[in-house]
């Protein structure tokens, strides 16, 4: 196992020992499929709480797919959440607000709503710092206030890789790939042989890097059709990783706003 997993599993486990009501989120995309075998590797096979899908209704069906075969493969507790009340409204990308509007419903509201219906106080996230000049802001171990926001002037300091945390906080975000890269991600992808969405895989010189909402995901010109083509591709190209994501193409200033208020 590498130090970067290693690291990692590190972070689990001390997450996993500070709250006592901690689950783990999952998109079924290559990041936070590679945190939930972290978790089950930091606890030999179990998860330290449930794997919970918050699900806009609008993921692929390769998707929903994947995430069927692998919970049950993986044996995983699986909660699959969404904002049914925002849902039955009609609420979506192309709708009032547009896209903005549609992941604050979809995705922050219906986070919150879990993370209050199940008592949780902290989740697992596989955000990394290298993502998006946003996400780099981000500490290990993030408070969240009682909305959910993010204060990011606000944030503990996180001294010689210790994560401090805040009391008093309503709930943590923990994120322990933050310090992986896109390509680490795939390495440990193929080290450890993690299934893998087809989405990622190319199909008539085309490839998904990053997954989502379909609406909101365009794929990039590609040829790698293995991990390891996709380890290969990585060390050269020049292309962004979320070069494909809407979210990503929105000022920084939006992208702040939308974290600030719970994004993921």
């Amino acid at each position: 196992m590498n130090n970067r997993a290693s690291e990692s599993i590190y972070l689990i486990r001390e997450a996993a020992w500070r709250y006592r009501r901690i689950g783990v989120l999952w998109s079924m995309g290559k990041d936070s499929t590679a945190l939930v075998w972290l978790c089950r590797q930091a606890f030999l096979g179990r998860l330290p709480g449930p794997v919970i899908h918050i699900d806009t209704g609008y993921k692929f069906p390769q998707m929903y797919e994947f995430r069927d075969r692998v919970a049950r493969e993986w044996g995983l507790d699986l909660i699959v959440w969404r904002n049914r009340a925002a849902i039955a409204e009609g609420m979506g990308p192309r709708g009032d607000g547009g896209r903005m509007a549609c992941c604050g419903a979809l995705k922050t509201t219906a986070l919150r709503q879990a993370l209050t219906e199940l008592k949780l106080d902290a989740v697992l996230v596989g955000i990394r710092r290298d993502e998006h000049g946003i996400r780099a802001k981000e500490r290990y171990f993030s408070p969240r206030d009682e909305s959910s926001r993010w204060h990011v002037d606000r944030q503990p300091l996180e001294l010689h890789g210790l994560p401090q945390g805040e009391h008093g906080a309503d709930h943590h975000r923990i994120h322990p790939l933050l310090h992986f890269t896109e390509l680490d991600v795939w390495q440990y992808t193929l080290e450890q042989q993690l299934p893998v969405n087809p989405l990622y895989f190319s199909r008539n010189g085309q490839r998904y890097r990053s997954l989502g909402c379909m609406p909101c995901c365009a794929p990039v010109s590609s040829e790698a059709s293995t991990v390891e083509e996709i380890v290969a591709e990585l060390r050269t190209t020049n292309v962004g990783e979320r070069s494909g994501r809407a979210q990503d193409k929105e000022s920084e200033h939006a992208m702040q706003k939308l974290r600030s208020l719970g994004y993921l």
